[in-house]
């Protein structure tokens, strides 16, 4: 009798296999696939956005001050005659340059404790737990406050305001999924193989928990772009005459009662829209990087 052998189909792994099920995310999830182009719209606006600008979002131009939107200025024009698009979009690279650069640096700190408070317990779960109960003992709007007042309203010192804040976010986060993972039979089965508990963390424990911790990036980078735009709009944040959307809402608040409505209305939309798609992220980033939701 002769020997049939079946061959099947070989199964899509690696990049093509997220490229393909990202594909499938945003094909039945109209709002994730919204939520991307906005990303991606952001992304690149405040790439090539001050490259793109018909006006220097700095000239003044005071017999145009206070004009409302029109052909040449779609935005309008300011109390100083500044065209209001320009500094909108200019504005984009710095909150967004601001949101990527906490997210980045509290994930480097409260990320990383969090998962070595998890996995290790012990004393680094008590210090840990302890740095995280301190910051949240405070209103975090008001830490942010008082630690940009104290190192000076500077772009790097609100990133770091900003990261600290929300250092007990990611390490709450981090140190829960961690704990219910270190005792998992994909660890048992590391440890046999002869490798360290420090390799074990980076190669098995941290990749297995970045699905909830891409979701908490995303969330937490919507709220970076709020909490520098609350800074600036009470003064502690980014100076003038650099364009920031928190600057731009404040200098506009005191004249919507006279009737200039444009000058705080489209810097407002433009801070409304950026944190609703990284709200609406979050949850399509979850779906694409989880491993349990690919079919």
């Amino acid at each position: 009798m002769r020997d049939i052998t079946v061959t099947g189909v070989r199964p899509v792994t690696g990049l093509l296999a997220t490229l393909q099920h990202t594909r499938y995310v945003l094909a039945e999830n109209p709002v994730t696939a919204f939520a991307f182009g906005l990303f991606v719209l952001i992304v690149v606006t405040a790439i090539f956005g001050p490259h793109l600008v018909p006006i220097d979002p700095l000239q003044s131009d005071t017999a145009q001050a206070l004009k409302p939107p029109s052909a040449r200025h779609w935005f309008g024009t300011d109390q100083l005659g500044r065209d209001i698009f320009s500094r909108v979009i200019v504005a984009t690279r710095l909150d967004f340059g601001i949101a990527i650069a906490s997210v980045a640096l509290v994930f480097a700190m409260g990320g990383l404790a969090g998962v070595a408070a998890g996995f290790f317990g012990g004393w680094t779960d008590r210090i840990v737990g302890r740095i995280s109960d301190t910051i949240m003992a405070f209103p975090l709007f008001v830490l942010a406050m008082g630690i940009v007042a104290a190192l000076g309203n500077t772009v790097t010192n609100i990133v770091i305001a900003t990261a600290i804040v929300n250092f007990p976010l990611y390490a709450r986060v981090a140190r829960s999924e961690a704990n219910v993972r270190r005792e998992a039979g994909f660890v048992q089965a590391a440890r046999l193989s002869g490798n360290g508990e420090f390799r074990i963390l980076l190669t098995q424990i941290l990749p297995n928990i970045m699905p909830i911790m891409v979701v908490q990036m995303s969330l937490t980078m919507g709220y970076a772009i709020l909490n520098a735009a609350g800074l600036s709009f009470i003064g502690l944040g980014v100076r003038p005459p650099q364009a920031e959307w928190g600057i731009m809402v404040a200098e506009g608040a005191a004249f919507i009662v006279s009737g200039e409505w444009w000058i705080a209305l489209f810097p407002g939309l433009a801070l409304m829209i950026a944190v609703f798609c990284f709200n609406l992220l979050g949850d399509g980033l979850r779906d694409i990087v989880d491993p349990q939701r690919r079919t």
